[in-house]
């Protein structure tokens, strides 16, 4: 994990809020000399902390290295609450409602297993819970992307997506 202090935390909340806020703006949000901004950043790409052109942080690399994916059953009147108090959890990163085994699939990041741990019984406090069954994520072999879809798009003409026949 890198040692990032409070500014650096700081910079890296404001780039998740806007990824696209200029280096003036960063230093007039933090208080901080342009100068400063600009080196952390750049400090901040290179050591891996920010990825994709700066609009991803990469979480093991401040700390939150276990990744798990999990299948909630709710009772089906609360799926509502359910989903606005999983909102509220700070190591819940997406939550999607599914077909088949369960009703809610979500993403969660944790420091460790103990961590993780903590986090799923705040899951199962929830009111309309039923159960929940986690799987860890080992290692990510491809993630989150969507410029093959795009591009996919683009190299048939633009427009909506065509269905493969």
């Amino acid at each position: 994990m890198n040692n990032l202090d409070p500014t650096d935390l700081k910079i890296l909340l404001e780039l998740i809020r806007d990824p696209r806020v200029q280096i003036g703006e960063l230093s007039e949000h933090l208080g901080i000399a342009r100068n400063t901004a600009q080196s952390r950043v750049r400090r901040l790409l290179r050591t891996g902390v920010l990825q994709d052109g700066g609009r991803e942080v990469d979480l093991a690399s401040v700390g939150f290295d276990v990744v798990a994916f999990v299948t909630i059953e709710v009772t089906h009147r609360e799926l509502d609450g359910v989903v606005g108090a999983l909102r509220l959890l700070p190591h819940v990163l997406e939550v999607h409602e599914i077909s088949g085994r369960g009703d809610v699939w979500c993403r969660v990041a944790a420091t460790d297993t103990h961590n993780l741990q903590s986090a799923l019984r705040q899951v199962l406090r929830i009111k309309g819970v039923i159960r929940t069954e986690t799987v860890l994520a080992l290692h990510t072999h491809i993630p989150y992307r969507t410029e093959p879809l795009i591009s996919r798009l683009a190299q048939a003409g633009g427009g909506t997506a065509t269905r493969p026949r």
